[in-house]
């Protein structure tokens, strides 16, 4: 797969490289909110009609004032052109390069600065069961990014009767292991079409939060609704950006 899209934020100075394609194939995923889907595996947004070319992105970027890079997905590191463009961010551009989101299966990588990392379950049965991925890459990558100085945030989605809260406080446990000091994020789920599983409650989420807390210095929580969702900019100007391309 490829970068579709380029936006920008001009207020913080950043720049958003927007991927299609992901190596999970999650039932539960957010992004079928937007496509319509109804929840079974399977791509969360309709292909592109058309991707961008590496030097067509590069001589955009070069156009925009940024001190950030962000890539998103999807899946950013599915993109083949990534590692060059990290290389051409943190080289050329001299700016700071961060995944926007991943689900960190091609972690630690060349030339990457920052990336939020969404950790889906602790359990191993039901990690498989929500991504079709062992969940032992995906911590053994968290864990030697941390280790290669890449500055890390994590995040889960607490899913009432699948991820449950031991879940969350085991996967919170495992971070402070690493550093207390890694900034994690727990966000309420939001009901897919076609998924048995309801919203946590705001009880249940604030325990959540305090469990966690036991172990993290910095753990922050959201949860919205389907219509917040899918109008972030109207919640936060961050999300407030215009595409360059």
């Amino acid at each position: 797969m490829a970068f579709y899209k380029i936006t920008h934020n001009p207020k913080y100075r950043f720049a958003t490289l927007h991927n299609y394609g992901c190596t999970f194939r999650c039932p539960v995923c957010s992004y079928k909110l937007r496509s319509g889907e109804d929840g079974k595996a399977g791509h969360a947004y309709p292909r592109p009609e058309q991707f961008l070319k590496t030097d067509e992105i590069k001589q955009k970027l070069m156009q925009v004032d940024i001190e950030t890079l962000f890539f998103m997905g999807g899946e950013p590191t599915i993109a083949p052109d990534l590692p060059g463009l990290l290389e051409f961010a943190s080289n050329t551009l001299k700016v700071r390069t961060c995944l926007g989101h991943t689900n960190g299966s091609r972690l630690p990588m060349p030339n990457l600065d920052g990336a939020n990392v969404g950790l889906k379950a602790w359990d191993e049965k039901t990690h498989l069961e929500y991504t079709g991925r062992e969940k032992k890459l995906i911590f053994d990558n968290f864990k030697e990014a941390h280790e290669a100085g890449i500055e890390l945030k994590a995040n889960v989605v607490y899913i009432p009767g699948f991820v449950d809260c031991d879940q969350v406080e085991s996967i919170a446990a495992w971070l402070a292991e690493l550093s207390p000091e890694i900034p994690f994020h727990i966000m309420g789920y939001i009901p897919v079409p076609g998924q048995p599983f309801q919203s946590p409650t705001a009880e249940q989420m604030s325990d959540a939060v305090k469990t966690c807390r036991k172990y993290l210095t910095h753990v922050n929580s959201s949860q919205l609704s389907s219509e917040q969702a899918l109008n972030l900019a109207g919640r936060d100007d961050r999300f407030d950006v215009k595409r360059i391309a």
